[in-house]
């Protein structure tokens, strides 16, 4: 396994599966970087990746911007419609599948998912991040993200600034969020608790990922 990008065209022939992570460019509060989904995707495919070692599997470069129209009333945020997304995904699939025997995208953004599932050409796992995989898992830049984030690139979380958001159910709150984005639900972005936090809690919940995906993908 090797991150695509530093490959030569000869050393990617061949290929039986390549991974592509999947994120978004949008707000996760006022503590965790724009580009969290992006980075918990790429993290989680590259350790995918090292765990299939009877595969010759690759890591393309991310898809960094996502479908986030309910977080753009934030700064910060950059978003693509579904069916541009959709569309993208779908180029890149038949790209990839010209000299990969398999592609599958690794997605770490809930916004994405109506775009996978438009085509039947595009083969997706899930960051799942919910129970019973991780039964504390909140929504959104709550104790879950930012755990994975301070386990993957700690110096990206304010944690001084940290602050929790909403932590009602998603059933709860979904009618006022298809309706209004996410700020219409919660002025500061997030939709869960970061107190508590940890990296030691972010490297139990991106293992749990990476064996979930593993187990889906055999």
């Amino acid at each position: 396994m090797s991150a695509l990008a530093r490959a030569t065209s000869a050393e990617a022939a061949g290929a039986e599966l390549v991974l592509v992570p999947l994120g978004s460019l949008e707000q996760h509060g006022p503590h965790l970087p724009l580009d969290t989904d992006t980075v918990i995707a790429t993290a989680v495919a590259h350790d995918v990746a090292a765990a299939i070692d009877a595969w010759e599997v690759w890591v393309a470069p991310p898809v960094a911007y996502g479908s986030s129209g309910e977080h753009q009333s934030f700064p910060g945020t950059v978003s693509v419609g579904t069916e541009a997304l959709t569309h993208q995904l779908v180029e890149l699939a038949r790209s990839l599948r010209t000299w990969a025997a398999r592609v599958v995208f690794v997605n770490a953004h809930g916004g994405n998912v109506a775009a996978l599932n438009a085509s039947d050409e595009l083969e997706w796992v899930p960051c799942a991040n919910e129970p019973p995989l991780n039964p504390g898992a909140d929504l959104h830049a709550g104790f879950t993200e930012t755990s994975l984030m301070l386990h993957l690139r700690p110096e990206s979380v304010r944690l001084e600034r940290a602050e929790a958001g909403n932590t009602q159910p998603l059933r709860e709150i979904l009618p006022a969020m298809m309706n209004g984005g996410i700020a219409a639900v919660s002025p500061n972005g997030v939709l869960g608790d970061p107190t508590g936090a940890s990296a030691a809690e972010g490297e139990r919940v991106l293992g749990a990922m990476v064996a979930d995906i593993v187990g889906r993908l055999s």
